[in-house]
């Protein structure tokens, strides 16, 4: 028996040397794309810190940003996706686009990041780490920013240059977590960037 195709739409990669490229993204509750014109404040408001530092991408889903940050500069990217429908088109993505310098995490962000983290703390690079955890309007997502917010607490040595969180509008998220304080946040509709970098 056939198994059941996969629905998914199509989106650029819009800056950089893979510029123009397509990333194909599932058409399923967990994973959405990120706006184009999020994508282009994001990376305009990271673009010179971003040349040769590591990018690390959790709640991955099609890796439209970690693929990006890999066209405009980054050294290495690393992906951790646990929605085994999604993880079959970002490999795809990645294999198109840049598998040398791509890493990919099969699991749960929560369970695999201390491992990652410790490994980038090892290389001590300069490293940017991006969330986007599912709305927490969607079932089973009820205490996903909470433990978001935990994650984030353990993010606190000198090789982490910015902490990124893309999140639902209508959520505030708190001026400090941990070490780390907001130093900017940018609305695009229902989705809103916050950025953290380590207190001074």
């Amino acid at each position: 028996m056939a198994s059941k195709r996969i629905k998914y739409f199509k989106t650029p990669i819009i800056g950089g040397k893979y510029k123009g490229k397509m990333i194909e993204i599932p058409a399923i509750s967990t994973t959405r794309s990120s706006k184009s014109i999020l994508r282009e404040s994001l990376f305009n408001t990271i673009a010179f810190e971003l040349f040769e530092a590591n990018f690390v991408e959790l709640f991955a889903g099609s890796g439209s940003i970690g693929l990006e940050a890999l066209s405009r500069g980054a050294k290495h990217s690393y992906f951790i996706e646990k929605n085994k429908t999604a993880l079959r088109l970002l490999k795809d993505n990645i294999d198109n686009i840049d598998k040398e310098s791509a890493t990919l995490l099969f699991g749960d962000t929560f369970e695999l990041f201390s491992g990652l983290y410790k490994q980038l703390q090892n290389e001590a690079e300069p490293t940017f780490f991006y969330l986007d955890p599912p709305f927490s309007i969607r079932e089973g997502m009820e205490d996903i920013y909470k433990k978001s917010l935990e994650l984030m607490e353990s993010i606190n040595d000198s090789f982490v240059q910015m902490v990124i969180v893309e999140h639902m509008s209508d959520i505030e998220m708190p001026k400090s977590v941990g070490k780390l304080q907001k130093t900017k946040e940018k609305r695009f509709g229902k989705s809103t960037l916050s950025y953290y970098q380590l207190e001074q």
